[in-house]
Order: C-alpha cells, then structure tokens, then sequence
C-alpha cells in the first residue's frame, strides 16, 4: 500500500499538441501505470503491439483504430480492452482528444 496520497488535475484537451501525441505519467505503482494521452492530427498511423494489457478510455474528441484487423471509431466516453500482443493502430484523432490509459504488468 502506498503511503503518501497524491493528487492532480487532468489536461484539458486543448493542450494537446497540433500534431502527434503527449503522454503524460500520472501514476505509477508496481505493475500499473496510468497516463493522459493528448492527441493532435496524426501524420502517419500509430501501430502499436505491447507486452502488457492496457485499458483506454476517450475523454474528448474521436479515433479511428484498427484492432488485431477490426476498424473501430471511438468517440468521447468509449472505452477498449486492449490484451497484450494485440496488434493495433491509432488510424486517425480528432485535434485535442484526451485519453486516460491504464497499463496493467507494464514495466
């Protein structure tokens, strides 16, 4: 258990960047990690396949994913399971989306 408490404010999706993502760590404990995701336009796709589940939640704006060969749309307040080794791809965000990801045996 963790000793000290902590607390923070999320970013609002206006600081996102124009392009690309911002990650930022808001918590990490053994085995968990938590992280606001703010995304711009995005250049070229983001193709992703990690070593550990992650469960994403859109705040604001909207994405288009390709999950293990599935599209998928996400718009604010749709969340996804993502288990480890699932190939992925963050096709497309709406400037100024927020996420909130949860890493579970992430390192």
């Amino acid at each position: 258990m963790t000793e000290r408490w902590s607390r923070g404010r999320l970013r609002d999706g206006a600081s996102a960047p124009v392009s690309g993502e911002t990650v930022e760590r808001l918590l990490a404990l053994p085995g968990v990690a938590i992280e606001q995701i703010l995304s711009g336009a995005l250049d070229v796709p983001l193709d992703l396949r990690q070593d550990h589940d992650e469960w994403v939640v859109l705040l604001s704006g909207r994405a288009s994913l390709v999950v293990a060969g599935a599209d998928v749309a996400l718009e604010a307040g749709d969340w996804l399971f993502l288990p480890a080794g699932v190939q992925h791809s963050v096709v497309s965000t709406a400037p100024g989306s927020s996420w909130l990801a949860v890493h579970v045996g992430a390192r």
